[in-house]
Parts: structure tokens; sequence; C-alpha cells
């Protein structure tokens, strides 16, 4: 099995650049999809954050999202400690993907991939990318977004020029189609060493 990591900078196309990966047969890991699983009602996170962060447990043992968001936006200390519980469960959720995916190839989609040093789980790193005017139309067009969450989500991003700088692999996300062939050659390429 080959596995790869997919990360890139808010608003770069991660998402759409890992729904082309799984339409070639790829089966494909999403971060932000395991911690909505972990944060539901009965998921592991609620035992985990209720001893630090009670007042983001819901009633029937899921996690308030906004509630919890709001007590370590401004607090990079309670962002940390939030980190420290949440991250081993997620990693958790990832291996257990990995041991069970039988695909030829894998693919995990990990927007702080670098951030927290996981490169060296994967074969190939792959970024998406895409003109800085275009992320910031994408992100600020999300419900709820504004510019400071937007602000401090990239102060705790590595820069999109690093990360295109450490990537094995580029997908410049300015045009489905132009994405689409990207991912068509990353996937002959990665194959075709296989």
């Amino acid at each position: 099995m080959i596995a790869l990591g997919l990360t890139g900078s808010i608003g770069t196309g991660k998402s759409t650049t890992r729904e082309m990966f799984e339409a070639e047969g790829v089966a494909t890991w999403d971060a932000d999809a395991a911690v909505h699983r972990l944060y539901a009602p009965g998921g592991p996170a609620a035992a985990a954050l209720k001893p630090h962060f009670p007042g983001a447990v819901t009633a029937e043992g899921g996690i308030d999202r906004p509630a919890l968001s709001a007590l370590v936006t401004a607090d990079p200390d309670a962002l940390k400690l939030l980190e420290s519980l949440i991250h081993p469960l997620v990693a958790a959720d990832r291996e257990a993907f990995l041991a069970s995916a039988s695909a030829p190839v894998t693919l995990c989609d990990i927007p702080l991939l670098f951030e927290t040093g996981l490169e060296r789980l994967f074969a190939a790193i792959i970024v998406t990318t895409c003109p800085p005017a275009m992320q910031r139309a994408r992100v600020l067009a999300r419900p709820g977004m504004t510019e400071e969450k937007l602000a401090a989500i990239l102060a705790r991003q590595m820069p999109d020029e690093d990360k295109r700088l450490r990537a094995d692999y580029t997908v410049v996300t300015d045009t489905m189609d132009h994405a689409r062939a990207q991912v068509r050659a990353i996937l002959a390429e990665v194959t075709s060493h296989a």
C-alpha cells in the first residue's frame, strides 16, 4: 500500500482535491471528519475534554464546537491543552484507517501535517495551493468566518510557500480541470514506482 499525505492552508482546496483522489479509487481519511466523529455525542472526546473544558461538553455527551472555539481562540495555553488531548485520539483514528484500508493507495488529509511532524508517515506529501486572493475569497465566504478568525487560523499554519517547498507534489486548485489533471498525474507517477 502506498500512503500519501495531503495538506495545504485553509481555503486552498484540500477537500475538493481529496474528493478527486477518491474518484480515482484512492481510499481517503479526513482529519476534520475524524474530529467531527470524535466530538459527536458518545464519541471519546467528551470524556477527554470534560475535566478541562466542561462548558464545551453538551448534555448529550458531545462537544459544542462554537463554545470550545470561544474557550481556546484567545488562549494559546488552552489551545495547546486541547491539542494534547485531541491529537492522540485523531492519531488512533488515522492508524485504524491505515491498518484496515485495502486499496493500493491511501491518502490522509491532514491540515496541520507539517506543523505536527507527520510527514514521516507517508511515502509522499501533496500540498494544495491557489492564488492568495482566491484563498481569501473562499475562506471569507464560509458561514461565520471573519477576518479575525482567518488571521488566527493562518497564524497557526505554516506559510503556503514553505509547505510547497517541503512537498513532493503540489496541486494548484485554480480550476477543477487543472486540479483533476494534476491528481491523475500524481497517481500515475506514484503507482509507477510501486
